[in-house]
């Protein structure tokens, strides 16, 4: 039956869970520095500063073993948390609902619905993203160093969290996660770029000052993902973050504006 899986059929949904590739991979990045006292503000506790306030807005597509192909686009911030260095994502865009169900139940991601798309002429790069009419990032890049082939890992930072049943606070601690991700590329390449950052009350991305741009890249490459939870954050500690990682309910009434004044 559909709505009851069988023993088979759960261990194979459980290893698309426990194993997800991301390959075929082409995304385009673009790192800078940002207000210092800012990536302090917006970093949840337990994660701490790294030694410079980077930032990386990036926008990409991608084929998997579990979700699809998609295309989508993030912004990550360094941080650090009992040692190990990574990426804190602070905000992230899907084009379509499965990979943005799978990376919110799963690893935490702040996950959104909006379109985005991915240029190459040459050695020139571009790419948007666009949510509610806005065009949120857009990234360029002129490529002059080929880098090669190479194999790496990194660490992102997210955390899982839910509403109480009531629509006050948490319904418990939030559960900070480390996803884990080998990176075998094919294509590397680096050069100069630039990068634009709007902005909506539900998406206030233009609050990130770009300070001075240190790089873009290009990548193509292959992510074979895991992830564990590895420490909690108190309910009420984390409720500031957990609200400004989604939409603002409250700027979407909708009836009250329907109503006609009274004479």
């Amino acid at each position: 039956m559909g709505f009851v899986k069988r023993p088979d059929e759960i261990a194979r949904i459980q290893h698309a869970l426990s194993h997800p590739r991301f390959v075929n991979g082409e995304m385009l990045s673009v790192e800078f520095l940002t207000d210092p006292s800012l990536i302090e503000e917006i970093l949840p506790p337990p994660l701490e500063p790294i030694d410079e306030p980077r930032v990386r807005a990036m926008v990409g597509r991608w084929q998997s073993n579990c979700v699809g192909d998609f295309y989508g686009g993030s912004i990550y911030v360094g941080a650090r948390h009992e040692g190990i260095e990574g990426e804190y994502v602070l905000a992230m865009y899907m084009d379509n609902d499965i990979p943005t169900i799978y990376g919110r139940d799963l690893f935490g991601e702040p996950k959104k619905l909006a379109t985005s798309q991915l240029h190459r002429h040459g050695n020139t790069f571009s790419a948007s993203l666009d949510r509610g009419g806005v065009r949120l990032i857009e990234l360029h890049g002129v490529m002059s160093t080929d880098n090669g082939p190479f194999e790496a890992e990194g660490y992102n930072f997210n955390f899982k969290a839910r509403p109480s049943a009531d629509g006050v606070g948490l319904q418990e601690d939030a559960i900070l996660t480390r996803a884990h991700f080998q990176v075998n590329a094919t294509t590397s390449l680096e050069g100069s770029g630039s990068v634009v950052l709007r902005g909506t009350v539900h998406d206030p991305l233009h609050e990130l000052h770009v300070l001075q741009v240190l790089r873009a890249t290009f990548v193509e490459c292959d992510l074979i993902g895991a992830c564990e939870a590895v420490a909690t954050t108190p309910a009420d500690v984390f409720l500031p973050f957990h609200y400004g990682r989604h939409d603002d309910w409250s700027a979407l009434d909708t009836e009250s504006a329907a109503v006609a004044p009274v004479a």
